[in-house]
């Protein structure tokens, strides 16, 4: 499993959205956020007549043979709420309410599509609630008060199966379902709601004894059984070096075959489908009240903040274009119906 380049894209995925320039929680944009591949809980998505997803679904191709073995890996972010609790003697102003996330992932080894295909496998998921509470102290050391981050249990499912489709090809089915108990009433807020839902949810698979087949561009042989594959709520793509079919990312964004980062990119913009340059430019005229906002929200929001402040004019330069090839076009032939 080519691990190193399906991160990389799996990690732009997942923090799509978490919080978009100019990266404060007071902003329009970031007051209602985790748009992409949010499974709610079952009950919220009866609640909303259906139009909330409680799972995903992916179907895909592998070529193999009785000594072929899948892994696969879940992830997902898990939201907390952050507040704070201000002692009585502090004058001090501590970080606003706001949701934030913990990464993620569930592990599945040693996957046998042959066996799959004799005895599916469903397998269960829960990561439990809890609170942390941690104090928070102003420049002079004094405690002004404490920062308290609640999490909600989560519970899912996920069912893998394999059906042999013609000799050394199987057609493997995912579902991956919110399995979260939650109360509900017609008044119950999508921010309740989010709170024991999986966010961001995507899957990256790899492949050892065998090839995935690209569902974008499959063989000629293949592009029937292909079509018949299907896919709600994640498409899954080939990941690694163009011709590589050892891992496969399905995601709640549909990607190409083969998605890269730049190289240019110094890091992380929560926003892997933007310009590096033009949002880095716009952090830099960001005023000293908006970036002290910043600093107080969030911890990956202020590393982009010191990073972008501390980028050498070498680095920024790169951001602003690179020719990656060239390739020579053909001419056209002349058209008779011009002079």
């Amino acid at each position: 499993m080519n691990l190193t380049r399906a991160d990389q894209i799996a990690k732009a995925v997942l923090y799509e959205g978490y919080m978009l320039y100019p990266y404060r929680p007071s902003s329009v944009k970031n007051r209602q956020r985790w748009n992409f591949g949010v499974l709610y809980a079952p009950a919220f998505s009866d609640l909303q007549g259906g139009e909330e997803a409680c799972s995903m679904r992916n179907e895909f191709l592998v070529c193999g043979n009785a000594g072929t073995t899948l892994e696969m890996k879940l992830r997902f972010l898990h939201l907390q709420t952050r507040s704070a609790q201000v002692s009585s003697r502090s004058q001090s102003a501590l970080p606003a309410a706001w949701q934030e996330a913990v990464e993620r992932e569930v592990s599945l080894p040693d996957l046998r599509p042959e066996k799959l295909c004799r005895e599916p496998l469903q397998h269960t998921f829960e990561f439990a609630s809890g609170t942390q509470v941690d104090p928070e102290h102003d420049s002079d050391g004094e405690a002004v008060g404490e920062i308290v981050r609640r999490q909600e249990a989560i519970r899912g499912t996920i069912d893998i199966s394999a059906e042999a489709i013609a000799k050394d090809l199987y057609k493997i089915g995912v579902i991956v379902r919110n399995a979260t108990p939650l109360e509900t009433c017609p008044s119950t807020s999508r921010d309740e709601a989010l709170l024991r839902s999986l966010v961001s949810t995507h899957t990256i698979l790899g492949v050892e004894g065998g090839e995935f087949v690209s569902l974008l561009e499959p063989p000629d042989d293949l592009q029937e059984l292909a079509k018949q594959c299907q896919n709600v709520g994640a498409w899954p793509v080939l990941v690694g070096d163009a011709g590589q079919r050892d891992t496969l990312l399905a995601s709640p964004i549909i990607l190409y075959d083969y998605p890269q980062i730049a190289p240019e990119s110094a890091g992380d913009l929560f926003d892997g489908t933007e310009i590096d340059e033009i949002l880095s430019l716009r952090i830099m005229t960001l005023t000293d009240d908006e970036k002290s906002e910043i600093r107080q929200s969030d911890t990956r929001a202020r590393q982009i903040l010191e990073r972008t402040d501390a980028m050498p004019v070498e680095q920024f330069m790169k951001l602003h274009g690179v020719v990656r090839g060239l390739r020579l076009l053909p001419v056209p032939p002349p058209r008779e119906d011009l002079p």
